[in-house]
């Protein structure tokens, strides 16, 4: 579920990325954190919902990206460990699609393990200046 659809708060504000720049392996601005999707049973922030290209928000094309991608958080930026290209060919997301096996091919795809497999550990907080 999208945080911005929920009850939930973040226990720590400052870590709200939403509306910061996603920037790729490379420092290549692609997108904007739209919104975080949570997991309601664990609450835990589990992808980033980030919007690509468009005005306004017409013709945007939207992806996740997990969070286990995140390298760095600045006042400004996400940094991921991944390049442009690789987030470009993405799963789109659809927001009917929350079936276990649409976020497995995201995990998948982006070369992470789900949040559901056996040693799983959900990442700290890149806290970055």
């Amino acid at each position: 579920m999208r945080l911005s659809e929920s009850p939930h708060i973040l226990a720590h504000p400052d870590e709200d990325v939403r509306d910061r720049t996603v920037r790729d392996s490379q420092g290549n601005d692609f997108g904007t954190v739209k919104d975080l999707i949570i997991d309601q049973a664990g609450q835990k922030v589990r992808f980033l919902h980030v919007g690509q290209g468009g005005v306004l928000g017409i013709g945007q094309r939207t992806v996740l990206i997990p969070v286990d991608a995140i390298v760095r958080i600045t006042a400004e930026d996400v940094h991921i460990n991944q390049d442009q290209d690789r987030v470009h060919g993405a799963p789109a997301y659809d927001p009917e699609l929350t079936e276990a096996r649409y976020y497995e091919s995201v995990y998948g795809y982006y070369g992470l393990g789900p949040f559901w497999a056996a040693g799983y550990t959900y990442p700290p907080f890149p806290h970055y200046p």
